[in-house]
């Protein structure tokens, strides 16, 4: 299922400053932790370092968009309901 909008909307007022203020927090501390593991493992940078196991190109297969499956949910409409007393969008009408 989904959640309504306006559950996704009120909850992204709180919730994503928080997860912001705790990602910052930690990138601040990223350096002091990194000089004390394995500095210098960086396979971003330096993919031999890599320790997965690499894929061979014969096991690959590309796939074009329109060979996807298109779900089209544009002409379903939300109820009442599903929105919830007060949303934005009861604010529209």
């Amino acid at each position: 299922g989904s959640l309504p909008k306006w559950v996704v909307n009120k909850s992204s007022q709180f919730l994503a400053p928080k997860a912001m203020k705790k990602m910052y927090k930690a990138c601040l501390k990223y350096p002091e932790w990194k000089q004390k593991h394995d500095p210098h493992f960086k396979p971003w940078l330096f993919p031999e370092q890599s320790q997965l196991p690499a894929l061979p190109l014969s096991e690959l297969s590309l796939q074009h968009a329109d060979s996807l499956e298109n779900i089209d949910e544009s002409s379903l409409a939300e109820s009442k309901e599903d929105r919830g007393e007060g949303s934005d969008e009861d604010s529209l009408t």
